[in-house]
């Protein structure tokens, strides 16, 4: 069997599998039979969706290919080597020559990337900033830092130059290990609650070897340290009595009920992608909406009240909001600290719970 390649169009390319193709991995054949796409390129373009195997849109860059597939991709056109400014609003918290400090609303993707080459934290910034972001990151990712995830809120710094650029990137490298005065917190609405009032998940994360677009907890993987502390737990009773046979005699017994939700305050240590997301999971108590983490727990949503449930069908989301960041500034090495509240989404959720007969309330206090 032979290969066949044919434009079809400007934007699409077809590929039919050579025996000599059988076993082979999805994007080392592409690569190979389409030499004007770089392998990564191909990656992503699977990865987006842009690859149909048989008429079956394929995800998976390690999908074995057998001899005789059709293999569609879809070729996007090109677009400019820049991100375009783009009129996006931002909310700006602080702002000075060498940094701009943001409050990122939820469904803003942070960087062009495919699937997302418009649209994003960074055309907005193009157009706020002009030329004056750092270009370190490279020219997709000026000024870009650190990163927040598409639906994660809250506060994010990025540098205005390459000097600004180099020493904030020394502090999130060391994340506050040096002594420096750094901190990444986040809140988080869980379901359930842990039973000591703080702790540290200490857990090496990677990519997982089954979806390529999730982390997971694995062995090998990178260093990945997360301090959460319980602030509010919600429901569950804490004692009562009950009687004998006779109904005279009672006696004082703990209750089985367990919080239904709590409130934590989480630490980064170390900024894996998806690490407060991953970590919390992974001891039993995923973040409330996380679809991608937390799927085995949607039917506890049974378990809230009326309001809460439908706070929580509204939010659409996973329920982390990044509300401190404390740095210091890469030029005049002032200790600077940023606060952002809850969004108005995740209030809903937070005061519904809060509600909850047995709550028991607030239980530490963020230091």
């Amino acid at each position: 069997m032979t290969l066949t390649i044919t434009q079809k169009i400007a934007t699409q390319k077809t590929v039919v599998a050579a025996e000599a193709d059988a076993g082979g991995r999805l994007d080392r054949v592409l690569a190979v039979h389409l030499g004007e796409l770089s392998r990564s390129r191909l990656k992503a373009l699977i990865e987006a969706g842009a690859v149909a195997v048989d008429g079956r849109t394929i995800r998976d860059p390690s999908h074995r290919v057998n001899s005789g597939d059709a293999i569609l991709v879809e070729v996007p056109p090109p677009l400019p080597a820049k991100p375009a400014a783009e009129p996006i609003a931002l909310k700006v918290v602080y702002e000075d020559a060498d940094i701009i400090v943001i409050d990122k609303p939820r469904n803003l993707v942070v960087h062009p990337a495919a699937g997302n080459w418009t649209g994003t934290l960074v055309n907005a910034l193009v157009a706020h900033c002009g030329d004056s972001l750092s270009g370190i990151g490279g020219e997709r990712r000026p000024g870009i830092v650190h990163r927040l995830d598409k639906d994660t809120t809250g506060l994010m710094v990025v540098a205005k130059n390459d000097r600004a650029h180099r020493g904030l990137a020394a502090q999130f490298a060391d994340h506050g290990k040096s002594g420096e005065p750094f901190e990444r917190g986040y809140l988080a609405l869980v379901w359930g609650a842990p039973e000591r009032p703080h702790g540290t998940v200490d857990k090496p994360i990677d990519r997982n070897p089954h979806a390529r677009d999730r982390m997971a907890v694995r062995d090998g993987g990178r260093e990945a340290v997360t301090h959460w502390q319980v602030l509010e737990r919600y429901g569950g009773e804490s004692g009562g009595t009950v009687g004998d046979r006779t109904g005279k005699a009672k006696k004082a017994v703990k209750k089985a009920s367990e919080p239904v939700a709590s409130l934590l305050a989480c630490r980064l240590e170390t900024g894996r992608t998806h690490q407060i997301r991953v970590h919390l999971a992974s001891i039993g108590h995923p973040i409330m909406g996380d679809e991608v983490y937390g799927s085995g727990f949607r039917t506890k949503s049974a378990l809230l009240p009326q309001n809460a449930q439908v706070a929580l069908a509204g939010l659409g989301r996973q329920a982390l909001h990044a509300y401190i960041l404390r740095l210091k500034h890469p030029s005049s090495g002032e200790i600077i600290e940023f606060k952002s509240e809850l969004p108005a989404d995740l209030r809903r959720l937070h005061h519904a719970l809060a509600d909850i007969q047995g709550n028991s309330g607030r239980v530490g206090k963020k230091s």
